[in-house]
């Protein structure tokens, strides 16, 4: 079970939107795992990790290719900012996100650029896998 993070005002994902009315409504509450695009997911998966949520990573990755646990954060890994770069549906139940993450650990600057893989199954989306560019 996630330890609950200090609920932030604005949302981690970079929308511009309170924290409650953008992720915070997908990572909590009746609506939990209902982001209704692959963006509204990847943003959400994007404030998880920002705010240590492994539970709600975990279970909005997709059971085939999903790890039985995920490590917490390295001590001192700050996330610093999300740049969606693309959104595609290539049909109703299959989409790609590309985007590049920045964070700093150590006093070192990092950029993980990702095209990420999601699929819908029963109204879900789920993350399956991505492509580091």
């Amino acid at each position: 079970m996630d330890t609950p993070a200090p609920v932030p005002a604005d949302c981690p994902c970079g929308s511009a939107r309170p924290y409650a009315h953008c992720c915070g409504r997908w990572h909590a509450g009746a609506t939990r795992l209902q982001a209704p695009t692959a963006e509204a997911l990847m943003r959400s998966r994007y404030a998880a990790f920002v705010l240590g949520l492994r539970d709600y990573l975990l279970d909005t990755w997709h059971p085939s290719t999903r790890p039985a646990t995920l490590e917490p954060s390295e001590p001192g890994l700050r996330w610093l900012g999300l740049d969606v770069k693309r959104h595609e549906q290539q049909d109703a139940d299959h989409a790609t996100v590309e985007f590049v993450a920045r964070s700093k650990l150590g006093g070192r600057a990092h950029r993980l650029h990702e095209r990420s893989r999601f699929v819908r199954e029963h109204g879900r989306w789920y993350y399956v896998d991505g492509d580091i560019r």
